[in-house]
């Protein structure tokens, strides 16, 4: 993924929460490696991610309300909403200051709407909370933000609570051990060379690597517009210690793989003048949605 130089604040705390996620995604130097011995990319610096995502629970004092103050204190803009029926989710994107920046994606548990079995687990765990955790960070000190993604904001789940929420929501089970860990990044499959510079092509390259995707409504997933295609790998499974030692294989995070076409209105442009700003930008629903399900049940166990 795109590292960054560290000339501001927010490039600091961007190349700061990689660090957790690179220990616990594997795939993610398995699919480096693989793409410098190709000769795409000379080093995971020049990979250019497109947006990274985090997950939340919709509380008091916590959700997007909370987590977004983070990244619009350093000048990301909030854009579209999105609301996730089944899943009973809700999410905003936001778009980065700078175009070597990624945007962030950021989606937050309907709690209310779960049963009350659920609901009780969960404000077991952040009744605690009194506050908005984020309002006691100093925002300009990176290591202060950056600490924060991997804080405890409630006691280690037991076992069983666990797989209470598991039953009822994924979504929700992911979010009680894994916290603010990053969800994932997203590989700019149209930013590596021609040839490879398509999501079809690059899956094959994928696959030969013997990296597992998401199928969950195909595995490219193609917004209406059919200028947005997403893929994901499954996510990365961990060994968790829940409360009383006890332990259980859980899904952790994925990588995601995005191509954007360039829109109708610059079709003739000189393919070396086209940057960002001329492909199609933000998210689709549907496509988010089957995304979601990289950390589901149904694709962690599925055979390679």
């Amino acid at each position: 993924m795109k590292l960054f130089s560290e000339k501001s604040t927010l490039d600091t705390i961007l190349n700061g929460l990689f660090k957790t996620y690179f220990e616990r995604v594997p795939d993610v130097k398995k699919i480096t490696n693989a793409m410098i011995k190709k000769g795409w990319v000379s080093s995971q610096e020049d990979i250019i991610n497109d947006h990274v995502a985090f997950r939340t629970l919709g509380v008091k004092n916590l959700g997007i309300a909370s987590f977004e103050k983070i990244f619009l204190a350093h000048g990301y803009q909030k854009k579209e909403f999105y609301s996730f029926e089944a899943k009973k989710l809700n999410a905003y994107w936001y778009a980065p200051p700078t175009e070597n920046q990624p945007r962030i994606f950021i989606s937050e548990l309907r709690v209310e709407e779960l049963s009350k079995e659920a609901q009780d687990i969960i404000y077991k765990y952040t009744e605690n909370i009194t506050t908005d955790p984020v309002d006691l960070l100093d925002l300009n000190t990176p290591k202060q933000v950056v600490e924060f993604f991997e804080k405890p904001l409630w006691k280690l789940p037991t076992l069983s609570d666990y797989n209470t929420l598991l039953n009822e929501s994924e979504y929700a089970a992911w979010v009680l051990y894994n916290r603010y860990y990053l969800n994932h990044y997203t590989i700019s499959v149209h930013e590596l060379p021609n040839g490879y510079d398509r999501l079809e092509k690059f899956n094959e390259f994928l696959v030969a690597l013997g990296i597992k995707l998401n199928d969950a409504g195909g595995v490219i997933k193609i917004s209406k517009d059919g200028l947005l295609l997403q893929s994901s790998s499954v996510a990365e499974m961990i060994t968790a210690r829940f409360e009383g030692n006890d332990s259980q294989e859980i899904a952790g995070s994925y990588v995601e793989f995005a191509e954007r076409k360039v829109l109708s209105e610059f079709s003739g442009l000189d393919p070396k003048l086209i940057s960002s700003k001329h492909r199609r930008d933000g998210f689709e629903t549907a496509n988010a949605d089957k995304i979601f399900e990289s950390t589901f049940i149904k694709q962690t166990k599925k055979e390679a």
